[in-house]
């Protein structure tokens, strides 16, 4: 049995947060639903054994998965079929295993009277709540099939900004990891060849060369392992740590305040921010879920918190613009943007044309950062590699100098 932390909403909206008892996530999030609430976040409670029994693998599913099925689900629902009749085509043509059987057992809550929206519910790694909200805004108002392209719109967005910074940092991570095999083979392989010569040639060895000796009997010995055991146990403490509510939002303020990579992380955030505030606004999600949806999926607990401060000032009677400009995270044309949104009524257009524009920023970071990043790893690798060769060849320049 473990207990879990969630906040819901009850049927009139209102927030609820509180803890259960269960025995996994899964047995939890159905006794909420039972009760009439809307999930908006579950996390397990508990120390270090809780947050590593949290970790998981994933689903299976990719994002390129769902917006296919997005996008497909529009056209049929667009064509006149029923729900039933496109979860059962859907089901047999897609390429993804996991998400077939997912999709298998929404057609089967549906035939047996669930809405769309509560049968996605049950499989929140696979149906983020932004997914979630805009089918129910879409049951709602009866175009379900203009806010699956919308979803499918978002998430092919967000999918493209993940793969050009995975592809920007492919190579500075391929010369890391090169780099880092290079030293250890080089520390446990070559090192120990040369050292048995210079114990043949007896003498002193050079302060350079003796550390690396040093160095590489450490990597092959004792502290080698130590070490190892050192990094696994720093790693697991690292990941426990930032599981919890506490170190998580010290994690993001670090990362936000990093040189260089703190402005490309801030501008990553804003632009989800923006992009999933205004997908959300355009589809008619309310604007009090939608800051709750927003907050839980901006990436950033810093932001999460922040929104949750704006999200209780809207409800005092405040604008959105208002208390966004008190919080320093949020640039003064964010601010703007969203100010002159509200009193034009198109807030949504407003929220993604500042998404467009971070969209782009967060694009020509990427870009810099890796033609600065090159340089270095060059460099990096051609000072390690040479500053070995150099000391293990010292002792032969000082017997060839001894000669002379």
């Amino acid at each position: 049995m473990a207990t879990f932390k969630y906040a819901v909403r009850d049927r009139a909206g209102k927030a609820v947060e509180g803890t259960l008892d269960g025995d996994n996530k899964d047995a939890v999030s159905s006794k909420l639903r039972s009760m009439g609430y809307v999930i908006v976040s579950l996390e397990q409670q508990g120390g270090l054994l809780a947050s590593m029994n949290a970790i998981t693998f994933g689903t299976g599913v990719k994002t390129k998965d769902i917006t296919i099925f997005s996008r497909q689900f529009a056209t049929m629902i667009g064509a006149g079929l029923s729900l039933t009749k496109c979860l059962s085509i859907l089901g047999q043509q897609t390429e993804s295993p996991a998400l077939r059987v997912i999709i298998t057992q929404i057609g089967k809550d549906v035939e047996s009277g669930q809405s769309l929206s509560d049968a996605m519910s049950k499989h929140p790694k696979v149906f983020p709540p932004i997914f979630v909200n805009m089918v129910r805004s879409g049951e709602t108002g009866g175009v379900l099939d203009e806010v699956l392209n919308r979803v499918a719109d978002h998430f092919e967005r967000e999918d493209m900004i993940k793969g050009r910074i995975k592809s920007a940092m492919t190579y500075p991570a391929a010369m890391g990891s090169l780099v880092l095999i290079i030293l250890v083979a080089m520390l446990i392989f070559v090192v120990p060849t040369f050292q048995t010569m210079f114990s043949s040639m007896g003498g002193t060895l050079p302060l350079p060369t003796q550390i690396l000796v040093n160095i590489s009997e450490g990597a092959r010995g004792l502290p080698g392992l130590l070490t190892v055991v050192f990094v696994i146990a720093f790693v697991v403490a690292f990941r426990w740590w930032k599981s919890t509510e506490a170190g998580l939002y010290a994690w993001d303020s670090i990362k936000l305040r990093m040189p260089v990579f703190g402005k490309l992380i801030r501008k990553m955030a804003l632009s989800r921010f923006t992009r999933t505030f205004g997908t959300l606004v355009s589809a008619g999600v309310p604007i009090l879920s939608a800051l709750d949806i927003v907050g839980s999926t901006s990436g950033n607990e810093v932001i999460h918190r922040a929104v949750r401060k704006v999200r209780s000032a809207i409800k005092e009677g405040e604008t959105i613009a208002k208390p966004l400009s008190e919080n320093p995270i949020f640039p003064a044309m964010v601010v703007q943007m969203i100010s002159v949104g509200e009193e034009t009524g198109a807030l949504d257009a407003m929220l993604g044309k500042v998404a467009e524009f971070y969209d782009e920023e967060v694009t020509a970071g990427v870009d810099g950062l890796t033609s600065l990043i090159e340089p270095i790893m060059m460099a990096t690798l051609g000072l390690v590699v040479g500053g070995i060769v150099i000391a293990l060849y010292m002792p032969m320049f000082e017997v060839v100098a001894l000669v002379k």
